[in-house]
């Protein structure tokens, strides 16, 4: 569940419409809410999609019925979901090298564990780490979604990656201290504010209020 507000800076015109006006009045015509206001809508998001042309679709499965709309899935441990999945990883085969078809049949497909180490989009990247620090910044603790954003540990320029376990939520002004490197954590997970802040800018007093907190 997400506010439409975050979903809509993190996907954008993914989630369907022009703009974000657009978004809530169509949210609005199943919901009694003012128009402006930032209800919370289900989101369903797909880490990895991939499309095929017709002449290279999977056959529909014998126990598929017309009337399903979401939330029908297949185990890969059933003889169903084995053959769709040996299915996918031999048209995905030939669309992307066998080292990625390797990680991608060798990594774990549900839970948590796989959120982490999907390879996500910037959207979903976003998303999951916002829900993995609980909507609070990871240094003070603000709560004011509209001002957190999701940090790459290891910079998305130096190949850092889109996962779960490369982000830190931020409160904006952190987020971009902590990209020009004066805010850091250390490995014993605790705040460092760099003392070129005071040398460079004559303030940040704010800043040094949480050096050394976990």
């Amino acid at each position: 569940m997400l506010p439409c507000s975050l979903a809509w800076s993190a996907f954008g015109e993914k989630n369907g419409v022009a703009d974000i006006a657009q978004f809530r009045a169509r949210i609005g015509k199943y919901r009694r809410a003012a128009p402006d206001a930032d209800v919370s809508v289900g989101c369903s998001l797909l880490t990895e999609p991939f499309f095929w042309p017709d002449g290279q679709w999977i056959q529909v499965p014998a126990d598929w019925a017309l009337n399903i709309v979401q939330g029908k899935t297949y185990d890969s441990s059933d003889p169903t979901g084995a053959a769709l999945w040996r299915e996918v990883l031999a048209g995905l085969a030939r669309d992307v090298p066998s080292t990625a078809i390797r990680e991608l049949d060798q990594s774990p497909r549900y839970g948590a564990e796989y959120l982490a180490r999907a390879r996500l989009g910037q959207g979903a990247f976003r998303v999951l780490v916002t829900e993995a620090y609980q909507k609070r910044c990871a240094i003070t603790d603000e709560r004011t979604l509209s001002v957190l954003e999701a940090a790459h540990i290891q910079p998305f320029a130096d190949e850092g990656p889109n996962r779960v376990c490369n982000g830190l939520l931020l409160r904006s002004d952190l987020h971009i201290l902590f990209d020009r490197g004066y805010v850091t954590v250390t490995p014993d997970l605790r705040v460092h504010v760099s003392k070129r802040i005071r040398e460079e800018f004559e303030n940040g007093r704010d800043y040094y209020a949480h050096q050394g907190k976990p």
